[in-house]
């Protein structure tokens, strides 16, 4: 129904601006969900169980609440080493017998780190259950820390470091901006690490990050798929109830101050052939506020697709840039909204600031159309209803909600949320995020490579 409202607005060519709110809707109907239910272990292991019997498959995810945002400097980057380290061995299997055994049960995993979490994935058949539970629960009691695959794995982590962020234009700047638009935060750290604290981490440093974090009252278990939830608890039961439950994690009470003007820094690269400009501004909202469907919309309604904001104006009319685009982050504490442009070779920065500059203030001025709101909340609403067509997306978004919102139930508000956002409340806060005192401008600037001994004494 939402698409052909939009459809409509913009045949009559609507622009102005809705203030008054979208009628409140219902949380949403999804089929099935009445069957979710949850358990919590005595160890603190919360676990979430969505049966859905349309394919004789399951999904396994667990959400450890642990990333970049728990370290300090000396051991950063050591969450991401967990995501490569639960994967070579307990002191009961060897190396690769963790992939073994679930490729043979027809299983396939794979896992993922960021500034708050890291998460595990495993992807089955429902007859391989068993199988899941047990190597789960293997690794999450046994793992070894055996110092060659330490140091092996040490040296992966570093690879991966080398193509993500040392050898990627974008990731470099990134990083670099990361570092100046937080001062007091811990998510001012690089996810992957620095690379002195890649090559520093002691057995010990590892040992004690990981039994902290890695303790079942620290992680959310999400089971979704052709499962008798009778038979998860049962499994859960015997597999990782007899986990020792840790003590609770330092808290992060660390608020960022309130930035005081702009930062600005300039990353030089001798092997780059295009420039990029971003900036990154303090959104001031976490992923559990009540005001982040409002910053989703928002930057929804900037960049995506071929008809938002950025791209018409940056790549469509002024051709300045080959790639306009935006996003904000989501996690426990305040993050950043971040705001790019890919230019071409010899593309002109200036101008691509200037542009930039003006759409932005556009926005905060004058507003978005109801057009442009109805628009975003129609790509809200499909992506949302997307991610419930599979027992992936189910997982993955019940153990969001729970972790971030900390209840997995508030998952079926998130509709009537983007619905209850009115124009006046995008534009109030694009007011208050969207200024210049309140960024961080990042410019990736391709340069000459310097002349080696060699070059100048050819060139006498």
């Amino acid at each position: 129904m939402r698409l052909l409202s939009l459809a409509c607005a913009i045949a009559l060519g609507l622009s102005s601006v809705a203030a008054q709110a979208a009628t409140p809707q219902p949380s949403a109907k999804v089929p099935g969900s009445e069957a979710i239910v949850s358990k919590t272990l005595a160890n603190g292991l919360k676990i979430v169980v969505w049966p859905d019997h349309d394919i004789p498959n399951a999904n396994y995810y667990t959400f450890y609440k642990v990333g970049s945002r728990n370290e300090y400097p000396g051991i950063t980057g050591l969450a991401h080493y967990f995501e490569h380290m639960m994967f070579n061995g307990t002191t009961k299997r060897a190396p690769g017998e963790f992939d073994r055994q679930m490729e043979a049960a027809g299983g396939s995993n794979n896992a993922s780190t960021s500034n708050d979490l890291t998460i595990y994935t495993d992807w089955f058949p429902s007859s391989a259950l068993e199988t899941i539970f047990d190597l789960e629960g293997d690794r999450m009691a046994n793992l070894s820390f055996d110092p060659k695959v330490v140091e092996s794995e040490r040296e992966v982590v570093f690879s991966e470091r080398r193509s993500s962020i040392d050898n990627d234009n974008f990731g470099t700047l990134m990083e670099q901006m990361q570092a100046t638009a937080w001062t007091a935060h811990p998510y001012q750290f690089p996810t992957i690490g620095w690379p002195s604290d890649i090559e520093g981490w002691k057995l010990d440093d590892l040992k004690k990050f990981f039994k902290t974090y890695y303790a079942p009252n620290n992680a959310v278990l999400v089971v979704a798929g052709d499962v008798d939830p009778a038979q998860v608890f049962a499994l859960a039961d015997k597999y990782l109830a007899s986990l020792p439950k840790q003590p609770e994690p330092t808290p992060i009470t660390t608020v960022e101050p309130e930035q005081q003007g702009e930062r600005r820094l300039v990353v030089e690269r001798a092997d780059a052939q295009s420039p990029i400009v971003a900036y990154a501004f303090h959104s001031g909202i976490g992923a559990g506020s009540k005001e982040f469907p409002t910053l989703e919309l928002l930057t929804t309604i900037l960049s995506q697709g071929e008809s938002s904001r950025l791209h018409q104006r940056l790549v469509e009319k002024e051709q300045a840039a080959t790639q306009a685009g935006a996003f904000a982050e989501a996690g426990f504490d305040p993050g950043l909204l971040w705001i790019y442009a890919m230019l071409p070779p010899g593309g002109d920065m200036a101008k691509v600031e200037t542009l930039l500059d003006d759409e932005l203030a556009k926005v905060a001025r004058d507003g978005v159309t109801a057009a442009e709101l109805d628009k975003a909340r129609n790509l809200k609403a499909s992506a949302f209803w997307r991610g419930m067509a599979t027992i992936n997306g189910k997982a993955r978004a019940l153990g969001t909600y729970e972790v971030f919102n900390g209840d997995y139930r508030k998952l079926f508000d998130a509709p009537a949320a983007y619905d209850a956002v009115t124009a006046a409340d995008v534009q109030a806060l694009a007011k208050k995020i969207l200024r210049i005192q309140n960024r961080t401008t990042g410019l990736l600037k391709p340069v000459a490579a310097a002349a080696t001994a060699a070059d100048k004494e050819a060139a006498k």
